[in-house]
């Protein structure tokens, strides 16, 4: 029994953590080159709203996609105002998600009416891993997954990979810590920060995707719920690095499964409670609670 529900609890931690490792992925290439985007959020919401209306017009691949590309364009936007235009990062970001709340919000209704009632979204299937997915114990847990799983740990394989044994990370990483040093090596710094934060902006519309498509089949107004600020926080704990980022965002999705745990087990303690932990680790994350972390010289100015 307690063996069913520990192996239970990592299948939930697993599949709660990743939207917030996509996202926060996302966002630890954009901080790293000196921008930090608070629209995550945005581009998280307009992923999942797109994600709905491609899933149901045509399959949860033609979902993905569109969620993909609505995020990039929250991204576009923000980089456009942040970057080009010079706009003080954390109220564009701001004002870029409260933008995203209230366009998703109208997109909603104009296509599903005021309640949206039963709004149904075809998911991807559950992908399992020939030959691991049999290993007694943990193979049905970690290799019986979404594809979109598999996808984000690919993702963090990548983004080290990108940071520290390409050129193109190396100069992400130069303008993030002297965007004025790295202009007079040659580095392209606007167009290295405005690729970081499509990148972004990609990945976190593909979280957003992930809700959807994998996780609840169906949307609601406003469903990413803070997500994308908790993505922000793992970065932050995480300390700017992909390990840590992956690291981060389990510890957070065990927070967020923790609350099955409590229902199952019959323990007298509220749910509200169990549902704020995720925000409570953000905010602690956020105020330095694990420790001093360097940040990247110019991240927000």
């Amino acid at each position: 029994m307690l063996e069913g529900q520990g192996l239970g609890f990592l299948a939930a931690t697993i599949r709660i953590s990743t939207p917030l490792l996509l996202a926060a992925t996302g966002e630890m290439i954009t901080e790293r080159s000196g921008v930090i985007n608070l629209g995550l959020e945005g581009s998280m919401l307009a992923g999942a709203l797109g994600a709905a209306i491609g899933g149901i017009e045509g399959g949860p691949w033609v979902g993905l996609a569109v969620g993909m590309l609505c995020g990039l364009m929250i991204a576009a936007l923000f980089g456009a105002v942040a970057v080009i235009g010079r706009a003080q990062q954390i109220i564009a970001g701001t004002a870029i998600t409260l933008g995203a709340i209230g366009l998703t919000g109208v997109v909603y209704r104009a296509r599903f009416g005021a309640t949206g009632a039963g709004l149904s979204v075809p998911t991807l299937p559950v992908l399992g891993v020939p030959g691991l997915r049999s290993l007694p114990g943990v193979g049905p847990v970690l290799f019986q997954q979404s594809p979109l799983t598999y996808l984000g740990w690919g993702a963090v394989a990548v983004a080290s990979w990108f940071l520290f044994r390409t050129w193109w990370g190396l100069a992400l990483r130069a303008t993030g810590e002297s965007s004025v040093g790295a202009g007079a090596a040659g580095v392209p710094v606007s167009r290295v920060r405005m690729g970081a934060i499509l990148a972004g902006g990609a990945l976190g519309g593909l979280g957003g995707a992930t809700l959807v498509l994998a996780q609840v089949g169906t949307f609601a107004e406003n469903m990413t719920a803070g997500r994308g600020f908790i993505a922000i926080a793992i970065v932050v704990l995480g300390r700017w690095r992909p390990l840590g980022v992956l690291l981060a965002s389990l510890l957070f999705g065990a927070a967020g499964a923790l609350q099955f745990v409590v229902q199952a087990a019959g323990v007298a303690v509220p749910y509200q409670l169990a549902l704020a932990l995720p925000y409570l680790l953000a905010l602690l994350a956020l105020a330095g609670a694990w420790g001093r972390s360097r940040a990247p010289v110019e991240l927000g100015r």
